[in-house]
């Protein structure tokens, strides 16, 4: 299959097919407005004013699996994040990215991209503790999503080409979307 064979639920109860997005650079991030990581909004807000003109898109699905930190209503989330961080790119329904209940979007983003570990950064060695602790021994090897603002990048032709984990530095992110465009 393609990504643009996909589509997620939008808070008005439709569908927002990716092929929409055919020829576009897309960043897709499951996020969470009470995370630790949820300050990542506002250099995806830049990122998104900065390369929207010349293709770039980037697909908000909010995500309430890890810890509750995604406890609001659609409505809620929405205006947290246009208030608090003046975000302008489409924001989905929060869905569920691993499970029974996950999107087939993070089906097929997960074996397009599995997990490759959280690097040695200070940032990286803290996640992996946190994971360590909260979930199996075998959920670090499996390619599921470990946590909010796990973000996949994939190019003009639709190809999954890199998975950031959560800590990765959010300039190396732009590195390699700027890199695409």
């Amino acid at each position: 299959m393609s990504i643009y064979e996909y589509s997620v639920p939008t808070t008005d109860g439709g569908e927002l097919s990716l092929k929409d997005f055919e020829g576009k650079v897309m960043l897709i991030v499951n996020t969470a407005t009470g995370c630790g990581f949820t300050p990542q909004y506002k250099p995806l807000e830049e990122m998104y004013e900065k390369y929207h003109e010349k293709g770039l898109e980037i697909i908000d699905i909010p995500c309430n699996q890890f810890m509750g930190q995604a406890p609001g209503t659609d409505e809620e989330i929405h205006e947290f994040c246009t208030l608090k961080y003046n975000t302008q790119f489409p924001r989905m329904k929060k869905s569920d990215v691993n499970g029974e209940n996950a999107l087939p979007l993070y089906d097929y983003l997960k074996e397009q991209q599995g997990f490759k570990g959280f690097g040695m950064s200070v940032k990286g060695m803290a996640m992996k503790a946190m994971i360590k602790k909260i979930y199996d021994s075998t959920f670090l090897k499996s390619s599921a999503i470990k946590w909010n603002f796990t973000k996949f990048l994939v190019d003009r032709q639709g190809n999954v080409v890199a998975r950031f984990e959560p800590p990765e530095d959010m300039e190396k992110v732009e590195a390699a979307v700027a890199a695409l465009l």
